[in-house]
């Protein structure tokens, strides 16, 4: 039987390597990009969600996947982005990002309506594009509160 190879603590990081011990930092820009990357599968998740819902309804889609969506995003955002998990409960976190999460949700359904008035028929598609839009927009504000506001 043989043993496996020891892993020499001495070798340099891969790329992979160096780029993941980069964003475990706490700084800024790591933050932003964890914020980023959870904005990416909070949104990933609101499609989905909005277009299994889609049937029942542009607004109530909307509704019930920003909801679902923003409390995934936000657990994650505690969690990995801001490492906070020990110092904020999951009901603060909830509590305090939901508010800015409020605004956004408020913006894409006065956006989504101005959609649904001007071209009744919009694809689900550009519906979620739109979304996309004005949620980014709301994420960059809801970042600078989190980080710098709540903290």
């Amino acid at each position: 039987m043989t043993c496996p190879p020891v892993l020499d603590s001495s070798a340099e990081p891969t790329v992979g390597g160096r780029l993941l011990i980069r964003l475990r930092q706490d700084d800024w820009l790591a933050q932003l990009v964890r914020f980023a990357l959870v904005g990416g599968s909070s949104t990933l998740l609101y499609a989905l969600l909005f277009l299994a819902l889609h049937p029942l309804g542009y607004l109530t889609a909307h509704i019930t996947a920003t909801v679902l969506s923003s409390i995934f995003a936000n657990e994650l955002h505690r969690r990995l982005t801001f490492h906070a998990d020990e110092r904020v409960t999951w009901l603060r976190a909830q509590w305090e990002a939901g508010a800015v999460s409020l605004l956004g949700l408020l913006a894409t359904s006065v956006a989504l309506g101005w959609l649904h008035a001007a071209a009744s028929t919009a694809a689900p598609g550009l519906q979620i594009a739109l979304v996309i839009g004005v949620t980014t927009l709301i994420g960059t504000i809801r970042f600078v509160a989190l980080r710098w506001i709540f903290r």
